[in-house]
């Protein structure tokens, strides 16, 4: 049986694409849902996944060609109906390396959800080797978005037969990662699949820059003057996509511009020097954290505004009911509570803190959702507590306390990480004294909390020692102007010095 490929609807208005990329060539075998091709329209990449499990027969649409949507693009033939010759070497070859299925079942472990939004991941460690045998549930491997770590746990019990994507590979959302076989062919198999690790592992090595850009980025490429290696590529495998063109223009790259050095400005090591050197490559979520900060720093026009908070009522209210609110709540009274209350008390007056730019839009929002700063042994990630203004003390530590410990143990997931409006940042737990937070785009507003330190204070013409706490606003002064930054730091430090004030809503 023949399932055809076509071309899926593209967006409205689109009538064409051109053929990018195609992933697969005739012979090879293809799950249902793997990705066969890329296609690229003016506005959009688009994938085109496999509508049926089998062998890509012929490819009809060879990269380059334009076609038309519900175009024929190629054909799969199903299993147990090979197709052209050449498919047939490709079937003996997986009925030959199939003795383990014999007397037991192969289950593919596949890539997991890996949020909105949220296309590939790299496969960081993996916790088994070809042969080990492993339960259900158990942890396979450790996959890393931008954001989150993602575990994999084992659809079955068995033993692990194939490590498809071996560490360091870089996988799509449906992927397969391994195979495990379960049953009396198990065993068998565990020995004739050790050696394709190290055949495997040698593939994402060779890959480098022998990837095919896309043709409508080779034309702008060559319209503008410009060389591949002048482009950062954002398709898959590092493609130059014409998106990517069009940024290299408007970042003012041109054929005339010298190439930047491989090794930017890196001093000369001394070899002794050198042999006591270790390079690691920087995780997917540490590229990301360098990026967005800086990205930050380039489109905002970013200002701190400090203040000083005298902390002696919070501690005080703090004591007197930390026993009664962890026996009533279970879970501890901390300070994090009433920065967030007193946050959300600042926003309502000055809402252009809780703000973001659109364009030339200003997005006023008309909710709270908090984000809080958290370090992990990766990174720091921020989580979000949505409505935080609707919520109680209560509430917000609860929140709080196990979205910090979903961070630290790297299980947040991508959807409690987005839609901030606003964040807290609490570098007092590391002993900083003051500092000046990076903004969390598209956020217009953060503010960094400090170490408390007893010091003197002039208290009604006389010098008394106090807790005191630097609190620093950073903020977007494209859409914050100064009387509004320093009145949100004054209706914190008000709320936090007589925290009565929240009760009463003034």
């Amino acid at each position: 049986m023949t399932t055809e490929i076509r071309v899926p609807t593209l967006g409205e208005s689109v009538t064409e694409a051109t053929v990018a990329t195609w992933f697969k060539k005739p012979g090879d075998a293809v799950a249902v849902d793997e990705m066969l091709c890329e296609l690229e329209t003016d506005k959009v990449t688009v994938e085109v996944p496999s509508p049926a499990a089998g062998v890509l027969a012929d490819i009809v649409a060879a990269e380059g060609e334009t076609v038309g949507v519900d175009a024929l693009l190629g054909n799969i033939s199903e299993e147990g109906n090979a197709g052209p010759e050449e498919v047939k070497p490709k079937a003996e070859e997986k009925a030959a390396a199939a003795p383990a299925a014999a007397g037991g079942t192969s289950v593919d472990v596949m890539v997991p959800t890996l949020g909105e939004s949220v296309t590939e991941a790299t496969v960081a460690t993996w916790f088994k080797k070809v042969g080990d045998t492993v339960a259900q549930d158990e942890m396979l491997c450790e996959l890393e978005t931008d954001k989150v770590s993602v575990e994999v746990p084992s659809p079955a019990a068995g033993t692990l037969t194939e490590i498809v994507a071996p560490e360091g590979t870089t996988v799509d959302a449906t992927a397969k990662l391994a195979v495990i076989s379960s049953g009396e062919g198990a065993a068998a198999a565990a020995p004739a699949a050790a050696a394709a690790p190290a055949a495997t592992t040698s593939a994402p090595a060779s890959s480098g820059k022998d990837v095919e850009d896309a043709p409508s980025a080779k034309k702008a490429m060559a319209e503008a003057g410009l060389s591949a290696g002048q482009v950062s590529g954002s398709g898959r495998d590092g493609r130059i996509m014409k998106e990517d063109v069009a940024k290299a223009i408007a970042a003012g790259t041109s054929a005339a511009a010298a190439p930047a050095p491989a090794a930017a400005p890196r001093a000369p090591v001394a070899a002794d020097d050198a042999a006591r050197e270790e390079r690691v490559k920087m995780t997917r979520l540490r590229q990301t954290i360098a990026r967005r900060l800086k990205d930050s720093q380039n489109t905002a026009a970013m200002l701190t505004t400090y203040n000083e908070v005298d902390m002696t009522e919070v501690m005080a209210l703090r004591n007197e009911y930390k026993d009664l609110f962890l026996k009533k709540h279970g879970v501890k009274l901390g300070f994090m509570s009433f920065f967030t209350k007193a946050c959300c008390h600042a926003l309502k007056e000055v809402p252009e803190v809780n703000a973001e730019i659109d364009g030339t839009d200003i997005v006023y929002k008309n909710f709270v959702h908090m984000g809080i700063a958290a370090g992990t042994p990766t990174g720091l990630v921020v989580p979000v507590i949505r409505d935080a203004d609707a919520m109680s003390f209560a509430d917000i530590e609860k929140a709080i306390a196990e979205k910090g410990a979903r961070a630290r143990d790297g299980k947040l997931s991508m959807a409690e990480m987005q839609g901030g409006t606003f964040t807290i940042s609490n570098g007092g737990v590391y002993g900083s004294l003051m500092s000046s937070p990076i903004l969390n785009p598209p956020q217009s507003g953060i503010l960094g909390m400090h170490k408390i330190q007893d010091r003197p204070m002039a208290i009604n013409g006389k010098v008394e020692i106090r807790p005191m706490m630097y609190l620093a606003l950073s903020y977007d002064h494209r859409i914050v102007d100064g009387k509004g930054a320093v009145t949100f730091l004054v209706r914190v430090k008000e709320a936090l010095e007589d925290p009565r004030r929240l009760l009463m809503d003034l």
